[in-house]
């Protein structure tokens, strides 16, 4: 019994060993999951504030992001300015280009008619796109290859503290860049196409050279051009002095609300 009584005790010690064991690794695993949190924080502490470095703003973006219109682009253009304007004129249907059948309404007296209808929606979905790039402070760079509103063009860009590219394409202008300008330049982060056709039969260069550096693009595409590389084709007249001082007032009051947006959103941070 007493031989029996010394081995139930040897258990019951080499249990309590195991027990304290068991404890003491568990208080280990505590400190150092304690440890873990505290070092984890730490670190995401330290990439907020390196972000908020960076990117200081990005509370004011993300108002800007959830909002469907937060510069209130529609209220900048109706259906009857766009009429009054003259932007639902084509070309004559002889030149119709196969991929813009869609977005007419019709012809008349062999002249292509745009559907308006469309066309609104997808001018504010370009309005809405060019005033959040300025809002972050982007590079917009206005390009036109018709001598007729060139000065206007340029000067929109002028007004609205942008940039402006209305003379002949050099070939590769962006995607070599570096032979052109013998070293690193910053490529716009929107290019806005007055006149996606360098001739009149020949597309802008800069359509696909912009497509090729996927850089976004806003495109006024005619009966007769092709809208596929365009990112925001916005259908209608792109060669009316009336239609093209339109689009010249929307794109540099779409900027301008971008950029006073952008200001306000700096001083309340501050």
């Amino acid at each position: 019994m007493f031989v029996v009584a010394l081995r139930q005790c040897s258990g019951l010690k080499g249990c309590n060993s195991q027990i304290r064991k068991i404890h003491t690794s568990r208080q280990c695993n505590g400190l150092a999951s304690g440890k873990l949190q505290e070092l984890q924080s730490e670190f995401n502490l330290q990439i907020k504030m390196e972000k908020d470095e960076e990117y200081p703003f990005d509370d004011f973006e993300d108002e800007a992001l959830t909002s469907p219109d937060f510069f209130e682009v529609k209220n900048m253009v109706t259906l009857h300015d766009l009429f009054d304007a003259r932007v639902h004129f084509g070309h004559k249907s002889g030149c119709r280009n196969e991929y813009m059948t869609n977005y007419l309404f019709g012809s008349r007296l062999e002249v292509d008619v745009f559907d308006l209808d469309q066309t609104l929606p997808l001018l504010h979905d370009a309005l809405n796109f060019m005033a959040h790039i300025a809002y972050r402070k982007g590079v917009i760079l206005f390009l036109s290859r018709n001598l007729q509103n060139m000065h206007l063009i340029e000067q929109t860009a002028k007004e609205c503290g942008e940039y402006s590219h209305c003379r002949k394409w050099q070939e590769n202008l962006f995607t070599n860049s570096v032979r052109h300008y013998r070293s690193e330049i910053r490529i716009p982060d929107l290019c806005v196409i007055f006149n996606t056709k360098d001739t009149t039969v020949e597309q802008h260069q800069v359509v696909s050279e912009s497509a090729k550096l996927c850089i976004p693009t806003i495109g006024i595409v005619d009966s007769d051009c092709d809208p596929r590389l365009i990112t925001f084709p916005v259908p209608g007249n792109d060669d009316t002095p009336a239609t093209v001082q339109l689009y010249c007032r929307l794109f540099k009051q779409a900027i301008l609300k971008g950029k006073a947006a952008r200001a306000k959103a700096e001083k309340q941070k501050k």
